[in-house]
């Protein structure tokens, strides 16, 4: 076991208020893995890990377990999940050998133009009601998975999220607490109090909460596929409510939607092939921050060290300014994506890092010629998938349409108004993405499938578990529990400019000394006590032949196998 120590943070010039919230110190705390013969589930709520592992029990596959466990989150976890949200995966099909990518991202409205915007003198788009809302990819993505890799049906695959939803499930203390958040700020749209407060509150810790409203969506897209969702009276329903509350969001937008099949993308990072899904997501930037810390001893310098801290630091300023400047939607935009992955490329960008001093600012690099649910699980057939969902801002954008139990998505909000930006706004686009599932395969077989939610945490998520299980030989639940960093502030796709070097925010962990070192090479350094994302992960020992998963403490998920 490792041993516990407590550390007293001085409050430091420009540290604000450093307290133990967790128990970790110049070690920290951590749990045995999972390890099973047959299969695993990893989620971030365990009514959706238990109802993914009788669907494996019963004979289906990763992918059918996968969707029953995406459609019992919206159901249980609200606050980050839902068919009114976006859906992107990667898939290892044991039995062609291979990785798929799905991106399942809606697009904007087709006749919300951006003279709407420029007309109502908007700088940005807002993140809340009806201009910020995308169509909803979620319930196609289930249909394009399934009719590629699922065996069960799925009625038999919804049942459990239509079940939770007719009668009722316990809320969790996360859930409550992030329920009410959510509807302080949500509950002046219509619906949002009939659906999420019933008894005129939210619900509290261990309350069973029902929502029969989306218990009758479910039941409908069990008879009607994903023709009742985007071409029949789902459909409708949505679009009418869009247009009473003022809103671009139409028949004919749902009509076409369809999601698509990407090809993963990827790099090597000492001798491992990390895999993430082309723009219009930001999974680039984690590849591009291992390439530039490919270049350090990462191992020598040790976790939680200040070197490491600074170098990971800066990699990440480097790849975020390329992030804002150049993804985007490919069908509208030339994205250089092989360009922004070379060796070359990242050694150019390397070059830039001063190792003693912080910078407050680096200009993209020039090219020749943002709460969320991840989970992932693996089947006895040996399929895997890594899958992320999300409505975007944890209840998305307060549009609840009549009838229907849940809130469409606010993603447009991630567009940019900047004439000539990539991203700009445009209709019938889709925009940039900051929801990333991310895979780990060795000499082209599969290793490990993982994700890290929380917006423009999840590239820096994905980069502190790729190195701690790598560089500081980590097994896979200490990789996840193990105090991360998360750096905010870095120019944005939405056109918002970094300033200063922006800050960086440390989980309780961090040694003193490491700190002060830190705010002398300049950088600026806060506490926070959230905002580093929910991991899950799952890996195959090829020796042993069995599967291992963890599933951290930050939010309240759960790894389970059999």
């Amino acid at each position: 076991m490792r041993r516990i120590v407590c550390v007293a943070f001085a409050i430091l010039a420009n540290v604000v208020a450093f307290s133990q919230d967790r128990i970790t110190g110049h070690d920290f705390a951590t749990r045995s893995e999972v390890i099973a013969c047959n299969g695993m589930v990893a989620t971030s709520q365990p009514l959706a890990t238990q109802a993914a592992l009788d669907i494996l029990k019963k004979g289906g596959t990763a992918i059918d377990a996968a969707i029953a466990a995406d459609a019992v989150l919206g159901v249980v976890e609200p606050t980050g999940a839902g068919i009114g949200g976006d859906i992107f995966a990667i898939i290892w099909s044991a039995d062609k050998g291979k990785l798929y990518g799905l991106n399942g991202s809606g697009r904007s409205p087709r006749s919300l133009k951006l003279d709407y915007f420029k007309q109502n003198r908007y700088e940005f788009i807002p993140s809340y009601g009806p201009l910020p809302v995308s169509v909803p990819g979620c319930v196609d993505g289930w249909f394009e998975m399934h009719d590629m890799f699922g065996r069960m049906p799925m009625k038999d695959i919804l049942q459990p999220a239509i079940t939770y939803a007719r009668y009722g499930f316990p809320v969790t203390e996360v859930i409550a607490f992030a329920l009410k958040q959510g509807t302080d700020i949500l509950k002046q749209y219509p619906n949002i109090k009939e659906v999420y407060m019933p008894s005129g509150k939210t619900p509290t810790k261990g309350q069973i909460f029902r929502n029969p409203l989306l218990a009758n969506t479910l039941e409908k897209i069990v008879r009607g596929g994903r023709y009742e969702f985007y071409k029949g009276s789902i459909a409708k329903d949505i679009a009418a409510f869009m247009k009473q509350q003022g809103g671009f969001l139409s028949y004919d937008d749902m009509f076409r939607h369809h999601s698509e099949w990407v090809e993963p993308i990827s790099t090597t990072y000492r001798g491992y092939e990390v895999w993430e899904l082309p723009p219009n997501g930001q999974g680039i930037a984690a590849l591009q921050m291992l390439n530039i810390l490919e270049g350090f001893d990462i191992s020598a310098m040790g976790f939680g060290s200040a070197e490491y801290i600074h170098v990971f630091t800066e990699a990440k300023k480097l790849a975020f300014e390329d992030r804002a400047k150049y993804y985007a939607d490919p069908l509208f935009s030339k994205i250089p994506v092989s360009q922004l992955l070379s060796k070359k490329y990242a050694a150019e960008r390397r070059k830039l890092i001063d190792k003693d001093k912080a910078a407050k600012i680096y200009d993209p690099g020039i090219i020749e010629g943002g709460n969320t649910i991840y989970l992932t699980v693996a089947d006895k057939y040996g399929n895997m998938v890594s899958l992320i969902q999300s409505n975007y801002r944890g209840m998305g954008s307060g549009m609840c349409p009549t009838g229907l139990g849940f809130v469409l998505q606010d993603r447009g909000e991630m567009f940019s108004l900047e004439e000539g930006h990539n991203n700009m706004y445009a209709p019938g686009k889709r925009p940039f993405h900051t929801i990333i599932p991310a895979f780990i395969t060795k000499n082209k077989k599969p290793w490990i499938s993982f994700g890290v939610m929380g917006g423009d945490m999840q590239p820096q998520g994905h980069v502190q578990i790729v190195v701690n299980l790598i560089d500081f030989k980590m097994n896979l639940q200490e990789a996840g529990d193990a105090p991360r960093m998360h750096h905010i502030g870095s120019s944005e796709p939405t056109g918002q400019q970094m300033t200063n070097g922006g800050i960086l925010l440390l989980e309780s962990g961090f040694r003193t000394e490491v700190i002060q070192k830190l705010m002398s090479m300049g950088h600026v350094i806060q506490w926070d006590l959230g905002g580093y994302g929910g991991y899950q992960a799952i890996m195959w020992d090829d020796k042993n032949k069995v599967w291992f998963g963890a599933s951290e403490s930050r939010k309240d998920g759960q790894a389970s196998g059999y």
